[in-house]
């Protein structure tokens, strides 16, 4: 089990009552909550993260394997 680490944040009082009508709603404390969104939202800048690295590379290999097909490369390092 992870350690918890204690956080104090200060909330906008329109924001505080959204949250705790929302783990409410959702029958979670709002940490809990505060948590599960964090994580949902770092997902997201990690796919964004790896799509970007994939768009850098995308490409950089054409034209390496040009006219050639599977089994010319297969017969090409056979032993």
């Amino acid at each position: 089990m992870q350690q918890s680490v204690r956080k104090n944040f200060a909330f906008e009082k329109t924001v505080a009552i959204k949250l705790e009508e929302l783990a409410k709603d959702s029958k979670k404390s709002m940490t809990a909550l505060l948590q599960e969104l964090i994580e949902e939202r770092y997902k997201q800048k990690e796919l964004k993260n790896k799509k970007e690295a994939f768009n850098k590379i995308k490409g950089s290999a054409t034209g390496l394997l040009k006219g050639k097909t599977i089994q010319d490369l297969k017969s090409e390092y056979e032993i």
